[in-house]
C-alpha cells in the first residue's frame, strides 16, 4: 500500500466527499478517484460507497480507516521524534475529557503547566462522551482521554486514576447530607442516556435494590441539566466533581447517596495499538502528577493505588 494513497483515503472518509477532499488535497477529482480505485484493487475490496450525498466507508473501508489513521499517526510521531532529538519537545497533543469528570478541575493547571514546561507543545482538548472518546483513541484522533470507565474496551489501555462518589443534586427540599436510594426512587430524575457510565451505575443500583427510577428526562448537556435542576422540576445524580459544579451554578444542594454507597472509577485511556509520541508522554506525566495532587483529595476523591 502506498503511504500517499492511505493519506488520501483517510481525508476522503473524514470529509465524506470526493469532490471536497480533492479540493482540500489540491488534486483533480478524477485523479483522486483513480487513487482510491488503485487502493481497492490492491486490497481486492470495495472501500467506499458512492452516493449523491457523498461517500461512506464500507465495512472493509472502516477497518482500513482505523489502521490507516494509526499508521499515519505513527509516521508523524516518528518524524517528530527524529526532529526533536536534542531539541525542545514540540507538536500537538490531543486529550479527550468526559464532561463533568474530576479531570475538568485540572484543565487550567494542565494548560498552565504545559505552557511553562513545554512551551512548544500545543494542547488540543476535546470534550465528549466516553464511548466517542474511546472511538477517537482507536482511530488515532486523540492521544489520550480521561473518562469514567465501567468495563474493558478492546484495543484500549486503561490506567485507573481515582474514584468519585455519586451525589444527588437538587434545589428543593434538601434531604440532608446523605440520602437512601429508596428515597431517590420517589423523586423525579433527570439522567443522561443509558450508554453513559453514570446512567449504567445508577440503573445497576436501582436494579439490585429492586427499585424503579422515575426518569422524567434524559439530558446530555451540562448547561441544560443545570437549567433543569435550577427550575426545581427534578433532581439528578452526578459524580462529586460534577455535582459540586452544578450545585454552585444552580444554587442548589448535594447529598451523598449512601445506601448503597455508589462510586465511579476515573481512568486515563490510551490506544493499545501504538506508543505515545515523546511530547504526548511528557504531557501524560504532567496530567498524572496533577491528578495525584492533594488538591483533588480535598473533594474527598478516592485515589486508586
Amino acid at each position: 500500500m502506498n503511504f500517499r494513497r492511505l493519506k488520501y483515503f483517510v481525508k476522503i472518509v473524514d470529509i465524506g466527499s470526493l469532490t471536497q477532499a480533492a479540493e482540500v488535497l489540491h488534486i483533480a477529482q478524477p485523479a483522486l478517484s483513480q487513487q482510491v480505485a488503485t487502493l481497492e484493487g490492491e486490497l481486492d475490496q470495495q472501500l467506499l460507497i458512492r452516493t449523491k450525498r457523498g461517500v461512506t466507508p464500507t465495512e472493509a473501508g472502516k477497518v482500513l480507516y482505523t489502521h490507516a489513521r494509526t499508521i499515519l499517526r505513527q509516521c508523524e510521531q516518528a518524524h517528530l521524534a527524529v526532529n526533536n532529538v536534542g531539541q525542545t519537545l514540540g507538536g500537538q497533543v490531543s486529550i479527550g475529557l468526559a464532561p463533568g469528570t474530576a479531570a475538568s478541575s485540572i484543565t487550567m493547571p494542565l494548560l498552565q503547566t504545559v505552557r511553562a514546561e513545554l512551551p512548544d507543545v500545543l494542547v488540543y482538548l476535546h470534550e465528549n462522551s466516553g464511548a466517542v472518546l474511546n472511538d477517537k483513541l482507536l482511530s488515532g484522533q486523540l492521544d489520550m482521554a480521561v473518562l469514567y470507565e465501567r468495563s474493558p474496551v478492546a484495543g484500549i489501555s486503561s490506567q485507573p486514576l481515582l474514584k468519585e462518589d455519586l451525589y444527588l443534586v437538587g434545589t428543593r427540599e434538601c434531604p440532608g447530607q446523605s440520602v437512601d436510594l429508596a428515597a431517590v426512587a420517589q423523586m423525579n430524575l433527570f439522567l443522561p442516556r443509558d450508554y453513559s457510565a453514570v446512567r449504567l451505575r445508577v440503573d445497576e443500583a436501582f436494579s439490585l435494590r429492586r427499585l424503579t427510577a422515575k426518569v422524567i428526562g434524559e439530558i446530555e448537556s451540562i448547561a441544560t441539566l443545570t437549567a433543569a435542576i435550577a427550575s426545581g422540576m427534578g433532581v439528578t445524580v452526578l459524580p462529586e466533581s460534577a455535582a459540586r459544579s452544578l450545585c454552585n451554578a444552580a444554587n442548589g444542594w448535594m447529598a451523598r447517596i449512601t445506601t448503597p454507597s455508589m462510586n465511579l472509577p476515573l481512568s486515563l485511556n490510551v490506544s493499545a495499538r501504538g506508543s505515545l509520541s515523546p511530547q504526548a508522554q511528557a504531557v501524560k506525566e504532567i496530567l498524572l502528577s496533577l491528578v495525584s495532587r492533594p488538591a483533588l483529595e480535598n473533594h474527598e476523591l478516592q485515589l486508586v493505588s
